[in-house]
């Protein structure tokens, strides 16, 4: 088998020209496909009338016009091949010619042998752009995959910075979730909203927490340090942001006794669950509940009762439902609830030494339960949610710590808002 192009071969024991691209045949004579074998055994090399009449017509004495009709024959069942050019030199023979700029063909897949062939006499510039073209392509194809979208998410945090906060007479070391550069990450955006007080009221020495803020969400998460315990217990967490640059003076000692109350009425999302510890069901989910309070100077105190649900379907992925219900603390708004539902991706990432596993949730669905009544406290809120259930399609949630109790996220709600979330596994 000799090769003519990239997808043309010479089969001279066959006596016919092997078409891969149209899978068809080219029937040749004895002589023809003597002359034309070789012409292509040195492309472009000249060949006398005597050496392609000694190849043609062996042992045989013939005229001159013999080879005249040959190559005439020859040149009409090369006619579909224009890349292939028989020429006559005058006074001095014939001579075949492979066009390397070919017209542009679709080679035979499984043809390698041609693949690689087309590749090493492609001109030096074109393969270059090829590869640049193919780089590329990669590129474009990386830019706009998840990924690298989420990787650009996670890159907008830094977390070297921690602040001493002291709430109602007890101080702890809180490290520092930051969005994007240039925040003003100093403590007093988040001391300015407490009333400052020697006097302890957690009913506790110490206490666990981290902050976060993204310029407009300063939020503290909080879970009381119990002797002898490297991990939190699940209660009495505290979850506090302000989302109004005036300071909150928010007192401790009034504060607590408020959310109990509020979290004493009928709940939405939190549901307790008994531990079994042999449970069997089809479907596991991850569910994590938290009460989140926006303290705003003389406005009604807020709270958003929150529920994250996973439910893997293999090791990183799977279905997602967040839950949010908003009240403020005299019942004026009809509750604002608030709930997505879709597909989660799941990766892990380093923000700064944390390890954080990030869930890129694409939504699927929505739904916000309209209130009859919003109260002025509330109607931010409102505004809000409202503008994330007409724009967002994609969202991200970040997992900063967790233990077999608890865990604590960065939630895309009201800006982005650390809370430290109790943990639940139940079979369904």
């Amino acid at each position: 088998m000799l090769k003519v192009t990239p997808y043309l071969d010479l089969d001279n024991n066959a006596k016919q020209l092997v078409d891969h691209l149209n899978d068809t045949t080219v029937s040749l004579t004895f002589s023809e496909a003597q002359v034309l074998a070789l012409l292509l055994s040195n492309p472009d090399a000249i060949f006398t009338k005597d050496q392609l009449l000694e190849v043609g017509w062996p042992e045989r004495v013939v005229a001159s016009t013999s080879l005249t009709q040959c190559v005439s024959t020859l040149r009409k069942k090369l006619e579909p091949y224009a890349e292939v050019q028989l020429k006559t030199i005058a006074r001095r023979g014939y001579q075949i010619h492979v066009s390397e700029k070919s017209h542009v063909k679709m080679l035979a897949i499984s043809d390698s042998h041609s693949i690689r062939q087309a590749l090493k006499q492609a001109p030096l510039f074109v393969k270059c752009a090829g590869i640049a073209l193919l780089l590329m392509l990669v590129g474009l194809v990386w830019y706009w995959s998840d990924y690298h979208m989420l990787i650009k998410q996670a890159h907008n945090w830094q977390a070297d910075e921690k602040i001493d906060l002291n709430l109602g007479g007890v101080e702890a070391n809180l490290p520092v979730f930051t969005y994007k550069d240039n925040i003003d990450s100093s403590l007093t955006q988040w001391q300015k909203h407490f009333i400052s007080d020697t006097n302890e009221v957690f009913g506790m020495h110490h206490f666990n927490g981290f902050a976060a803020t993204d310029g407009f969400n300063y939020s503290v998460a909080v879970c009381p340090e119990v002797e002898g315990q490297n991990e939190c217990l699940g209660q009495g967490m505290i979850n506090i942001a302000a989302i109004d640059n005036k300071p909150a003076q928010l007192n401790m000692v009034e504060f607590m006794q408020l959310t109990k109350v509020m979290e004493n009425r009928i709940r939405y999302n939190q549901v307790f669950f008994p531990i079994e510890e042999n449970a069997h069901g089809e479907i596991t989910e991850h569910h994590y509940q938290a009460d989140i309070y926006y303290p705003v100077a003389n406005e009604l105190l807020v709270r958003a009762d929150l529920s994250l649900s996973l439910i893997y379907e293999d090791g990183n992925s799977g279905k997602f439902q967040s839950a949010t219900c908003v009240t403020d603390q005299d019942c004026l708004t009809t509750p604002l609830k608030y709930t997505i539902r879709g597909d989660f991706k799941q990766y892990h990432q380093k923000i700064d030494g944390y390890d954080v596993d990030v869930f890129q949730v694409t939504i699927k669905q929505k739904s916000l339960t309209k209130p009859n009544k919003v109260s002025d406290s509330a109607m931010r809120f409102y505004r809000e949610i409202r503008k994330h259930d007409i724009t967002d399609d994609i969202v991200y949630f970040y997992r900063v710590y967790s233990d077999k109790n608890t865990a604590v996220w960065i939630l895309p709600f009201m800006g982005e808002t650390i809370a430290w979330t109790r943990y639940s596994l139940v079979k369904l």
